[in-house]
């Protein structure tokens, strides 16, 4: 432990980019929630509507880099469902910076700040759309939770709503693409159904999978229509219940959060 705490010591004297990025998160960490900031912890100034979600994702998509794909062209098509502040844009396009994206981000407040993150960090290529990713064109009632995690199924009574349009993925398949990331915060089963047949045209395909409490759970469906579709997959839990068989864990509504990586061999 003394050993750890001497080499960070070291590190904040010796390395400027550790001490600037050591800060960051120190500055970020003690940001209230639901506070629209800014940080530079990427080098250039992003602005963020969520300090806790904020380094959350970025752990996961910048230091994790659960996002990190192969592609067999320099210029993958990315399409990105639930875009929030661009964390995800901009790590594919550091990780691809000729890939053309597509991104959807339906909450109006966070949508604005994903459009000036895009424009702040001069990105090209990259279409931001903000609507609500569904089985159809229409309007729906969308829950804006302030951070992460707004929706359009399961709405809490008590959390802000307005109406949002929506798009019809499937729309969006009829061509070859690279990398599919579905974080729609509990509408992956329907949207995954209404487009199953579309999904051979994907090489890479990431969704969160929302469990909610007391409803019943899909993961086996959305499994089986993955494997038809000739995928292979990896899940990794997120926030799991230490003594599941005792308790289980409530966060926003759900008891179970899953990262479900499918790719092909």
């Amino acid at each position: 432990m003394f050993v750890s705490y001497l080499k960070h010591q070291a590190k904040l004297l010796l390395r400027p980019n550790y001490r600037k990025y050591h800060l960051a998160i120190k500055k970020l960490s003690q940001t209230p929630r639901y506070t629209l900031t800014s940080t530079n912890i990427l080098g250039t100034e992003i602005k963020l509507v969520d300090s806790i979600s904020f380094l959350f994702m970025y752990k996961e998509i910048f230091e994790q880099q659960i996002y990190k794909f192969k592609s067999q062209t320099l210029q993958p098509l990315i399409i990105d469902c639930g875009a929030n502040v661009g964390l995800s844009v901009l790590y594919f396009k550091q990780l691809y910076p000729q890939s053309c994206i597509l991104a959807f981000e339906p909450d109006k407040k966070v949508f604005q700040v994903l459009k000036t993150n895009v424009e702040k960090f001069e990105l090209s290529d990259v279409e931001l759309i903000d609507k609500a990713v569904w089985i159809s064109e229409t309007t729906l009632d969308f829950m804006s939770e302030g951070a992460d995690g707004g929706r359009v199924v399961q709405l809490e009574s008590e959390m802000e709503k307005y109406q949002v349009k929506t798009v019809r993925l499937g729309d969006y398949l009829h061509k070859s693409i690279d990398f599919l990331k579905l974080d729609i915060e509990g509408a992956e089963t329907e949207v995954i159904k209404d487009c199953k047949d579309l999904l051979v045209n994907v090489k890479n395909l990431f969704v969160e999978y929302h469990s909610f409490a007391n409803q019943p759970q899909e993961l086996h469906t959305i499994i089986n229509m993955l494997s038809e579709a000739g995928f292979r997959f990896h899940l990794h839990q997120m926030r799991p219940s230490v003594h599941p068989f005792y308790e289980r864990e409530i966060y926003s509504g759900m008891d179970m959060l899953l990262n479900i990586f499918a790719f092909r061999e």
